[in-house]
């Protein structure tokens, strides 16, 4: 399997922009990819934003495994993080995300009431990986088509300030990733999600891991939706893949066929899958809050 890795110059210029306008920031709000919580989390981060107020977001939560995304949100919040999970699609969703924001903000608010100062515009920094909703998330929270959208990353290129009401503003960021994948599971998973250029991997090995996370997890949708037995299952995944291929009407063209199920799984057709499973949040211990 071919060594991902993606880190354009645009991104290491987009985090010392963050860097700079982080003193006049008061909360941070981090998109992640529901589907995939671990991978999505950019383990620059804490170290960029120090001190400051965090929301965790797990955005896309319409495309993952519900019941899982329940055990991230509640290993989140036991780790000492304030999380929430969203459609950003949904204005309810939005609504709590806005009431969670609020909750974050009262202390700040209460703070600046007792040095006897005016009511100020909370400042809000959103920052994620690429791909993971944020134009998308910036539009509904602003009510205001205001950041491009595209279903493929590193859409937005620069930062700008946009004002979502009299109590907040919003400093919009380009998706940043970090200069190297030590765990090629984590970066096969992002490219699965979108969160890569499909120029920087081989759709085939794409699939083959989302396969094994599948076949693992949810083997119940592969044979309902593929007609497979329990020993098709069972089949080394490279034979696996060429099964699904000759299903689809494909032949032996394994490459398109990889693509259209990755499009396919990008886009939920196949059903709502979560591929970090919690447990491997519990062995890297958190390492992101360091």
């Amino acid at each position: 399997m071919a060594f991902i890795q993606w880190y354009p110059g645009h991104m290491e210029k987009a985090k010392r922009e963050v860097q700079k306008q982080l003193s006049a920031v008061d909360i941070v709000i981090e998109l992640r990819d529901a589907r995939v919580p671990l991978a999505s989390q950019n383990p620059m981060i804490g170290n960029i934003i120090h001190q400051k107020q965090r929301l965790i977001v797990l955005n896309k939560a319409d495309l993952a495994d519900p019941k899982a995304t329940e055990q991230w949100v509640r290993v989140l919040q036991q780790e000492g993080d304030r999380a929430i999970a969203i459609d950003s699609k949904k204005p309810r969703d939005m609504k709590r995300l806005r009431e969670a924001v609020q909750a974050l903000a009262q202390p700040i608010v209460e703070k600046w009431q007792a040095k006897g100062v005016k009511q100020k515009t909370i400042r809000l920094m959103v920052l994620g990986i690429p791909n993971v909703g944020k134009s998308t998330f910036i539009n509904q929270l602003t009510k205001k088509k205001v950041a491009s959208v595209g279903n493929r990353p590193g859409v937005t290129k620069g930062q700008q300030w946009v004002r979502i009401d009299q109590d907040f503003e919003l400093l919009d960021t380009p998706g940043i990733l970090w200069p190297k994948f030590e765990d090629q599971r984590l970066a096969e998973r992002l490219a699965l999600t979108g969160a890569i250029k499909p120029d920087h991997y081989y759709n085939d090995d794409i699939m083959l891991s989302a396969l094994e996370q599948l076949v693992a997890h949810y083997p119940e949708v592969l044979m309902a939706r593929f007609k497979l037995n329990e020993e098709q299952l069972a089949w080394p995944l490279p034979e696996l893949l060429m099964l699904l291929t000759k299903k689809l009407g494909l032949g032996e063209d394994y490459e398109r066929a990889s693509e259209q199920l990755i499009q396919d799984i990008q886009r939920g057709r196949l059903g709502r899958f979560t591929f970090d499973p919690v447990s491997e949040w519990t062995n890297t211990e958190g390492s992101d809050s360091e």
